[in-house]
């Protein structure tokens, strides 16, 4: 027996959910609401119904107490106000709901007296500033919500700190957002997914959010110059600025010059999601931030240097023809003047590193990777590694740090190389002695991505870089990607989409293909993310973490732009292959 069609859920007593956040997204308290009789309603706020729920009925039985918290979570606006009505006078003061988000596709109906239990189904669950934490465990599934009398009538004593909602109600009422944090060096943005709720509060629950900081899971990934723990209050806009005022409670000393352009550089490339916000001035502690001159008011488009897509970068293709590099826009590929533009090169593979200036070239043996110049035809090939069993196409970061994966009898073997110095063997749970057909390196360097070949199909698996002082520390037990749909996936390429999703080519029939678009939180695609089918005979895709630049379904003869309704096609160079852009 299951509960109504859940319009909120219970998060149960699941001490392993509840995160230890130093920030999230605030839920508040009271707001404006239209009681309505059902919870349909009749009036409306961007094309959504207010909900007011009830206050708990007199006489109401332990079940249905439960059951009414539930769905008083799903009051809209968002508030918790209504759902405390549920709790005792104890409990009502330290629950603390904005901790986390559990969201459920169903929940079988509240049983118990004393004890109420709700197990849910399809529970997923988000820490405090949103970011999606993958499935709830099975053993936290059951909740349990211990009830007593209070002034004779049955109140909740204890329940999860998290907002427990319907994952219908959840994507109609949240969005997916970026944020927007540093690398430990400080030298390029690492972008992190979120969720946050929709509506008129958007700017501020975005710098909220922001505030909470990357948390512990990403420590060594990424770093913020924000001051942690503070809250933040703004104006109401007057045109396209906004006033942003961080209250760090005098606990954050006076920024730096370089920590002003870095805490900008986070606001404005978080900000610039809103697309009524132009400009923005920030004050913390009540002093104004300001840039050298004086400079107080700063645009949207700040801190274009700290590009986690790379800065400058060049939206020129680059492809093989018999061993010979070629480079150009995509209907005028022609061979490059480096040492590798000849078909004496012999190569089978290659990466052009971010700034478009050196090679990383696989021999065809797939046994040794040279590196060279793009353009300057006088300079020789160094070889970087040799001996190797049968190499992919290599990658670069931001940093010019090479990454190779290579394919051995025992499994993959990953590996970075920094300048002239040896490879250096990087072990990545899930990844690393596995099947590997395909990897991705954001250019970043905060994640690896890759196609992990199963019995059971193809899997497209997520980790974190860790780093210190610019040297390569650790990478993160890798994570499977959610892929909706029951089918064996068999994967023939990746791409980046984004600089937080990638593009997967997987088949679905002999001329019948799929460009699917995964988020690298592994949270659920949602409307955002919407497939694309494309028949003929594919064998590559070439896209980037810009999203602008165009995403490319490559064939054996010519590219189609993916995301083109028109599905026209380019024509390559006769016998040209493994077309990429930079990175």
């Amino acid at each position: 027996m299951t509960g109504r069609p859940p319009v909120a859920a219970a998060l149960g007593v699941v001490v392993a959910m509840v995160l230890a956040l130093a920030g999230c997204v605030s839920l508040p308290e009271d707001g404006p609401v239209v009681e309505t009789g059902s919870g349909s309603g009749d009036a409306q706020e961007g094309g959504q119904y207010y909900f007011d729920p009830p206050p708990p009925p007199d006489g109401a039985s332990s079940a249905e107490v439960v059951d009414r918290f539930l769905d008083a979570m799903t009051a809209f606006p968002i508030t918790t106000s209504a759902a405390r009505q549920y709790l005792t006078p104890e409990f009502r003061e330290s629950w603390s709901p904005k901790d986390g988000i559990i969201t459920y596709d169903d929940f079988l109906a509240p049983r118990g007296s004393s004890r109420v239990t709700v197990t849910l189904v399809g529970a997923e669950r988000l820490d405090g500033t949103g970011r999606w934490r993958g499935p709830l465990p099975t053993y936290d599934e059951t909740l349990t919500f211990p009830v007593e009398l209070v002034d004779g009538q049955n109140r909740i004593a204890s329940a999860p700190d998290a907002l427990v909602v319907p994952q219908s109600w959840f994507e109609q009422r949240y969005q997916r957002v970026t944020l927007y944090y540093f690398d430990p060096n400080a030298r390029v943005l690492v972008p992190e997914p979120a969720f946050v709720p929709r509506g008129d509060q958007l700017v501020s629950n975005l710098v909220s959010a922001l505030l909470g900081g990357p948390g512990p899971q990403l420590s060594r990934v990424a770093t913020t110059f924000l001051p942690a723990g503070s809250t933040v209050e703004l104006s109401v806009p007057v045109g396209d600025v906004v006033d942003i005022a961080i209250d760090a409670s005098g606990s954050a000393p006076a920024p730096t010059d370089e920590a002003v352009r870095l805490i900008v550089a986070q606001l404005a490339w978080t900000l610039r999601q809103v697309p009524t916000i132009e400009r923005f001035r920030v004050s913390i502690d009540g002093r104004p931030v300001q840039l050298p001159g004086g400079v107080t008011e700063f645009g949207v488009d700040e801190g274009a240097r700290y590009d986690p897509a790379g800065y400058p970068t060049t939206a020129r293709l680059y492809a093989l023809r018999g061993g010979e590099l070629l480079a150009g826009a995509a209907d005028a590929l022609q061979p490059t003047d480096g040492p590798f533009g000849s078909a004496e090169a012999g190569i089978r593979s290659f990466a052009v590193d971010v700034s478009a200036t050196t090679v990383a070239a696989v021999s065809e043996s797939g046994a040794t990777v040279l590196r060279g110049p793009l353009r300057d035809d006088e300079e020789t090939t160094v070889p970087l590694v040799s001996g190797a069993t049968d190499l992919l196409p290599p990658a670069w970061d931001v940093s010019g740090r090479l990454w190779l994966v290579d394919r051995t009898p025992s499994g993959a073997r990953v590996s970075t190389v920094v300048g002239d110095e040896d490879p250096v063997a990087v072990r990545v749970p899930g990844i690393s002695g596995s099947d590997v057909r395909s990897f991705l390196v954001s250019r970043d360097g905060s994640r690896v991505v890759a196609v992990v070949r199963t019995s059971a199909g193809d899997q497209v698996r997520v980790s974190r870089v860790r780093y210190a002082q610019n040297r390569l520390l650790s990478a993160s037990a890798s994570q499977r990607l959610t892929w909706e749909g029951g089918e064996e996936v068999r994967v023939r390429d990746l791409a980046w989409r984004s600089p937080t999703s990638v593009a997967v080519l997987h088949r679905l029939a002999d001329e019948l293909f799929e460009v699917r678009t995964l988020s690298v939180d592994g949270a659920p695609a949602g409307a955002e993310y919407s497939a694309t089918t494309l028949r003929g005979r594919y064998v590559a895709l070439a896209g980037t973490p810009v999203p602008d630049d165009t995403l490319w379904a490559v064939t054996r003869t010519g590219l189609v732009d993916a995301s083109s309704p028109t599905r026209e096609m380019i024509e390559l160079p006769e016998g040209a292959r493994s077309v990429q852009y930079v990175g």
